[in-house]
């Protein structure tokens, strides 16, 4: 089947093309074509333009990019009866083995086999029409854009965050990194039940975007310390709660200090260096840790959570450009400009 897609061809080098690709253009039985609306850049498609990589996954050879989306049902298999043609839709982008051990236990998101868009050698969906299981499909919300529908995936790396760190009414959290996944951690923290969020990086320009969220306490690290500052909030008992979103391994430098005693750390950023952790303060404090790898479970309370309107994401869309413009777009993203936070393409 050939498409009209946004190609990586190689390093730096990203085009408006068509292309073949397997399948067909008909859904199966358990599946549902989508005419896409929106479709936001991550980070990690700007990583792999400007790198052919992320640790092991190579593009080795040309890769539709995308995996922020929204769109309209335009055809459903014979087996599904939960959409129809016409519903607005978000897609859950990892697409697992339904029947590996992970699966099973409720980890999809940890099946090694899982096909995830736009991670070599899988096809993203910056095209104008897929075919996706209907399971991993999703009705918007009458009051969510298509616009805020292509940011559920990443708002769905915050509330998982939030979930895995066990958020009790009242914590204070602090969010290392202020990029598009701190500000998601940062404003799930607060929606699950977090007093306050104390956010903190170098960027100034991402710390003005979130100065003005209630709740939220931004930290400048030009210019602060931020064990200082959460000293101050935290009456000198440190945070209940730490999420490293930043990727930096500056961060862990803070994190015994200024988590408290039956803390709880998230790390949710990926450093490309190694990092070291004091053990014996994690000891004495009996501060828990752990990781999450993107999400699973939380897509529908995602979505419920976004339909409440508790979480106001118009604001973190910094540009939007029509898919005959891509190439712009992504030449934009490459920039990072500290005042963007999520740029968009629509069709």
């Amino acid at each position: 089947m050939r498409v009209k897609a946004v190609v990586l061809e190689g390093v730096g080098d990203v085009c408006l093309r068509d292309i073949e690709v397997a399948g067909t253009a008909e859904p199966g039985d358990n599946e549902v074509r989508i005419a896409i609306k929106t479709v936001g850049i991550c980070g990690s498609d700007v990583h792999y333009y400007q790198h052919g990589r992320i640790g092991d996954f190579v593009v080795k050879e040309p890769m539709i990019l995308g995996h922020e989306a929204a769109g309209v049902v335009s055809a459903v298999g014979a087996k599904v009866a939960h959409l129809k043609v016409g519903d607005r839709v978000c897609m859950e982008p990892g697409i697992p083995d339904f029947s590996s051990r992970e699966t099973l236990g409720g980890h999809y998101n940890l099946d090694p086999s899982v096909r995830f868009w736009a991670t070599p050698p899988i096809h993203g969906c910056l095209t104008p029409e897929v075919v996706h299981p209907a399971a991993l499909t999703y009705r918007l919300p009458d009051n969510v854009s298509f616009a805020e529908g292509a940011m559920v995936e990443p708002l769905a790396i915050g509330v998982y965050a939030a979930f895995k760190a066990a958020v009790r009414p009242g914590d204070v959290a602090v969010v290392a990194g202020a990029g598009t996944i701190g500000m998601m951690v940062a404003f799930a923290a607060l929606a699950a039940g977090c007093a306050k969020v104390i956010v903190s990086d170098v960027a100034t320009a991402k710390l003005d975007i979130l100065a003005d969220r209630p709740g939220v306490v931004t930290v400048d690290l030009n210019r602060e310390k931020l064990a200082d500052v959460v000293a101050e909030h935290t009456n000198g008992q440190g945070a209940d709660l730490f999420f490293e979103a930043s990727g930096s391994p500056r961060a862990f430098d803070d994190l015994m200090e200024v988590v408290g005693r039956g803390g709880r750390v998230v790390l949710v950023g990926m450093p490309h260096d190694r990092v070291a952790l004091d053990v014996v303060a994690l000891e004495i404090k009996e501060i828990s840790v752990t990781g999450i790898f993107r999400y699973a479970n939380v897509w529908e309370r995602t979505l419920a959570l976004l339909g409440s309107g508790k979480i106001d994401l118009k604001p973190l869309i910094s540009a939007t450009y029509p898919f005959e413009q891509s190439v712009a777009a992504f030449q934009r993203a490459a920039q990072q400009n500290s005042s963007d936070v999520k740029i968009q393409i629509a069709f």
